[in-house]
């Protein structure tokens, strides 16, 4: 057998499970899903029926487009939060920790809560913000309250302040790693020129982590679209995302086509969001170059 064969195949042997899997458990049922979207429903059964209703509803009804705006709000905040949080613990770990070994502990106890059941810290702060909770409990204490507030739950400021606070290390880790293979040479460069330390950062620091910012806000706001945990134990009704509206439809309304087109909207407004972030850094990376 030709060495060009045997590498042929060596290849295909590699790459054949991952292509498989992602075939099976990615392509399969987003086409079962897509195919679902042209279904109409006759209670108690989906007729297959190439049709566009289900689209037609989403459009001529409103109150998706409340909900869809309110789930991009959302997602937005939580990824500006997360990035405005992550970003200065990360520069802080990667040029102002020397020692090698702290610079490590301290990464993993940023990483360590992925480890820690969703729920259990979600619900954490639940207990944190709920009229009983730790909070409250403080303001009413230190007299700024007369009385527990049920203000700090069930609103959309606790839904963006719970999945800032889950979804930090997936934020904490492109924005490190960009920030760790900036060449030390060019900071000390701009250093050696006289440039100030702001300068330096804006100048240099910045724009060359600018990739993993936008990794990680890309990160933060996709996770974010697509929860529906979270708006459940501590949005409320004025929290409500759109996942939140499949899971009802898939679930209590047994509108599985309906349920469906939703899903396709989500689907090609997250690819969508991939796919600008990409462009995006790959533009600034011509820029940089």
């Amino acid at each position: 057998m030709k060495l060009a064969t045997r590498r042929r195949l060596s290849a295909l042997g590699v790459l054949a499970p991952p292509l498989l899997w992602t075939l099976l458990f990615m392509f399969v049922p987003y086409a079962i899903m897509f195919t679902y979207s042209f279904y109409r429903k006759e209670f108690p059964i989906f007729i297959p029926d190439f049709q566009f209703g289900n689209y037609l509803q989403l459009i001529q009804d409103s109150q998706y487009y409340t909900v869809f705006f309110r789930t991009l709000k959302i997602a937005a905040a939580v990824a500006v939060a997360a990035v405005a949080l992550a970003y200065p613990l990360a520069y802080f770990l990667v040029f102002k920790i020397r020692s090698p070994s702290l610079r490590a502990a301290l990464y993993m106890a940023v990483i360590v809560p992925l480890w820690v059941s969703y729920l259990l810290r979600a619900y954490t702060w639940k207990t944190i913000l709920g009229s009983e909770g730790v909070l409250n409990s403080f303001l009413v204490w230190s007299g700024i309250l007369e009385g527990p507030t049920d203000l700090l739950l069930y609103n959309q400021f606790a839904v963006v302040l719970t999945l800032t606070y889950i979804f930090i290390p997936f934020v904490v880790m492109p924005v490190y790693t960009a920030l760790e293979k900036i060449p030390r040479n060019l900071i000390e460069a701009s250093q050696d020129l006289g440039v100030g330390p702001l300068r330096t950062f804006l100048g240099v620091t910045l724009p060359l982590s600018i990739p993993g910012i936008l990794a990680g806000a890309t990160f933060a706001f996709c996770l974010t679209f697509g929860d529906f945990v979270a708006p459940v134990l501590v949005g409320g009704p004025s929290g409500t995302m759109i996942a939140n509206v499949i899971q009802s439809q898939f679930g209590i309304a047994l509108n599985w086509p309906l349920g469906a087109a939703l899903s396709i909207v989500v689907l090609i407004i997250v690819l969508s969001i991939i796919s600008a972030s990409d462009r995006l850094e790959r533009a600034g990376r011509l820029n940089l170059g």
